[in-house]
């Protein structure tokens, strides 16, 4: 059996910490900010870690 490829659109989108954690960017900073408070954009800037329900998924599609 070949081995799995990993899914290239997936790792340019997410990063693996060193304890093995996914990272990801929060999405809603594109555009449409005037509305937006400015608390909530430096909220927005911050990378976040995925939710450990995803984490499986996402980790089988990166090849991790």
């Amino acid at each position: 059996m070949p081995k799995m490829k990993p899914r290239k659109a997936i790792l340019s989108r997410f990063k693996v910490t060193a304890t093995g954690k996914i990272k990801r960017h929060r999405p809603g900073r594109r555009h449409l900010l005037a509305g937006k408070s400015s608390q909530r954009k430096r909220r927005l800037k911050k990378d976040t870690l995925l939710s450990s329900t995803q984490l499986k998924t996402y980790s089988r599609l990166m090849g991790v």
